[in-house]
């Protein structure tokens, strides 16, 4: 196999992984804890807002995690 067809799937495989991911933000607005849950922080003033998702993001990390884990293991 030659480079440039190793170039050509890594560029199909990175477009599904981001149609995917766009798919999932889409998506994101419909589930409603997602972005409130404990220990996400959100500090609101008078001209500003600070909001800082931590809880959602070990959340998605710990899932994506596991979703990789798997897949490598096949």
């Amino acid at each position: 196999m030659n480079s440039i067809e190793q170039i050509g799937k890594a560029m199909i495989i990175g477009g599904i992984v981001l149609a995917a991911v766009g798919g999932l933000l889409m998506l994101s607005g419909k589930i409603p804890w997602l972005g409130k849950l404990p220990g996400d922080i959100m500090i609101e003033k008078k001209n500003f807002t600070f909001y800082f998702p931590l809880a959602t993001s070990i959340l998605l990390s710990a899932v994506l995690s596991f979703l990789f884990w798997l897949i490598g293991r096949k």
